[in-house]
């Protein structure tokens, strides 16, 4: 009985917590600072501009209503590692899963698409 209970609570826990996290789906990444420039087609941002400027600026999604949101550091860092280990030049898409505050994505967990 108190193992039931105990897994009661735990899951009573932990539900709120992964109510909040979103999935954007095939969502590509630009970085804040070419962000005005590539928003209307994302997909002709070159791999190695958004390299080099995700490390400066921070990098984020644009989402399928037209909106960017930052991503956190710990997304950034495992954006940057993703695109590292990637051969596209450009139109690289992601899956992000996360959950947003505000205009800011704390990133569970992120993957290129193929």
């Amino acid at each position: 009985m108190k193992k039931l209970l105990a897994a009661v609570v735990v899951l009573g826990l932990a539900t709120p917590l992964a109510a909040f996290a979103e999935t954007w789906k095939g969502v590509t990444l630009i970085d804040h600072s070419c962000g005005a420039k590539f928003k209307a087609n994302p997909d002709n941002h070159p791999a190695e501009c958004l390299k080099k400027c995700a490390k400066a600026s921070g990098l984020g999604i644009i989402t399928s209503e037209g909106t960017w949101l930052k991503l956190d550091e710990a997304g950034n860092k495992q954006a940057i590692a993703a695109l590292d280990k990637s051969t596209k030049k450009d139109h690289i898409r992601f899956d992000v899963t996360g959950e947003k505050s505000g205009e800011t994505v704390k990133v569970e967990s992120l993957k290129v698409l193929d």
